[in-house]
Protein backbone atom coordinates (compact mmCIF):
# COMPACT_ATOMS: atom_id res chain seq x y z
CA UNK A 1 0.00 0.00 0.00
CA UNK A 2 2.95 2.37 1.05
CA UNK A 3 4.58 2.03 -2.65
CA UNK A 4 1.36 2.41 -4.92
CA UNK A 5 0.46 4.97 -3.06
CA UNK A 6 3.47 6.95 -3.59
CA UNK A 7 4.90 5.75 -6.61
CA UNK A 8 1.23 5.51 -9.92
CA UNK A 9 3.69 3.83 -11.69
CA UNK A 10 4.04 0.60 -10.13
CA UNK A 11 1.26 -2.05 -9.78
CA UNK A 12 1.09 -5.45 -7.62
CA UNK A 13 -0.89 -8.12 -9.14
CA UNK A 14 -2.06 -10.42 -6.26
CA UNK A 15 -2.57 -14.24 -6.53
CA UNK A 16 -3.85 -15.59 -3.44
CA UNK A 17 -1.35 -18.76 -2.64
CA UNK A 18 -2.39 -20.56 0.56
CA UNK A 19 0.07 -22.45 2.14
CA UNK A 20 -1.18 -25.98 3.78
CA UNK A 21 0.62 -25.44 6.54
CA UNK A 22 -2.53 -22.74 7.16
CA UNK A 23 -5.16 -24.93 7.20
CA UNK A 24 -7.98 -22.56 7.29
CA UNK A 25 -6.01 -20.30 4.53
CA UNK A 26 -7.57 -21.77 1.17
CA UNK A 27 -11.34 -21.23 2.39
CA UNK A 28 -10.55 -17.71 3.55
CA UNK A 29 -8.56 -17.27 -0.24
CA UNK A 30 -11.90 -18.22 -2.14
CA UNK A 31 -13.98 -15.95 0.21
CA UNK A 32 -11.73 -13.33 -0.82
CA UNK A 33 -11.45 -14.37 -4.39
CA UNK A 34 -15.32 -14.60 -4.13
CA UNK A 35 -16.36 -10.94 -3.02
CA UNK A 36 -13.44 -9.52 -4.84
CA UNK A 37 -12.50 -7.90 -1.55
CA UNK A 38 -8.90 -5.59 -0.56
CA UNK A 39 -10.70 -5.57 2.60
CA UNK A 40 -10.84 -9.01 3.61
CA UNK A 41 -7.63 -9.39 2.33
CA UNK A 42 -7.04 -6.98 5.26
CA UNK A 43 -9.03 -8.75 7.46
CA UNK A 44 -7.30 -12.18 6.89
CA UNK A 45 -4.01 -10.66 7.66
CA UNK A 46 -4.93 -9.08 10.64
CA UNK A 47 -6.52 -12.26 12.12
CA UNK A 48 -10.21 -11.83 11.92
CA UNK A 49 -12.55 -13.75 11.10
CA UNK A 50 -13.37 -14.54 7.34
CA UNK A 51 -17.11 -15.40 6.48
CA UNK A 52 -17.18 -19.15 4.61
CA UNK A 53 -17.09 -18.30 0.52
CA UNK A 54 -20.66 -17.39 -1.38
CA UNK A 55 -19.78 -19.26 -4.55
CA UNK A 56 -17.56 -21.40 -6.05
CA UNK A 57 -14.18 -20.65 -7.48
CA UNK A 58 -11.45 -22.27 -9.04
CA UNK A 59 -9.24 -19.66 -9.04
CA UNK A 60 -7.05 -20.63 -6.05
CA UNK A 61 -6.73 -24.19 -7.39
CA UNK A 62 -5.46 -22.74 -10.11
CA UNK A 63 -2.62 -20.33 -8.92
CA UNK A 64 -1.40 -23.20 -6.25
CA UNK A 65 -0.94 -25.08 -9.80
CA UNK A 66 0.40 -21.84 -11.15
CA UNK A 67 2.98 -21.61 -7.83
CA UNK A 68 4.25 -25.20 -8.02
CA UNK A 69 4.34 -24.95 -11.59
CA UNK A 70 6.60 -21.74 -10.76
CA UNK A 71 9.11 -23.77 -7.83
CA UNK A 72 7.31 -20.70 -5.57
CA UNK A 73 7.39 -22.94 -2.35
CA UNK A 74 6.58 -19.68 0.10
CA UNK A 75 4.58 -16.20 0.55
CA UNK A 76 5.18 -13.76 -0.30
CA UNK A 77 6.91 -13.99 -3.17
CA UNK A 78 7.35 -11.51 -6.28
CA UNK A 79 7.94 -12.02 -9.66
CA UNK A 80 9.48 -9.04 -10.69
CA UNK A 81 9.41 -7.36 -14.87
CA UNK A 82 12.47 -8.89 -15.59
CA UNK A 83 11.35 -12.57 -14.39
CA UNK A 84 13.71 -12.63 -11.08
CA UNK A 85 11.48 -13.83 -8.49
CA UNK A 86 11.84 -12.31 -4.78
CA UNK A 87 11.40 -14.74 -1.85
CA UNK A 88 10.10 -13.43 1.39
CA UNK A 89 9.22 -9.96 3.24
CA UNK A 90 11.10 -6.91 1.90
CA UNK A 91 10.28 -3.34 3.28
CA UNK A 92 8.58 -0.53 1.14
CA UNK A 93 12.42 1.06 0.60
CA UNK A 94 14.00 -2.09 -0.51
CA UNK A 95 10.95 -3.51 -3.03
CA UNK A 96 10.90 -0.27 -4.38
CA UNK A 97 15.05 -0.46 -5.36
CA UNK A 98 14.14 -3.97 -6.26
CA UNK A 99 11.87 -3.00 -8.68
CA UNK A 100 13.51 -0.35 -10.39
CA UNK A 101 16.50 -2.38 -10.61
CA UNK A 102 14.04 -5.01 -12.57
CA UNK A 103 13.80 -2.37 -15.33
Amino acid sequence: KKIVSSRKDIAFYIKLYPLPMHPDAKRKSETIMCEKSLKLLDDAFAGRRIPSPKCKTKSIEDNIELAKKLGIPATPTLILENSSIIAGYRDADILIKLIDNAK
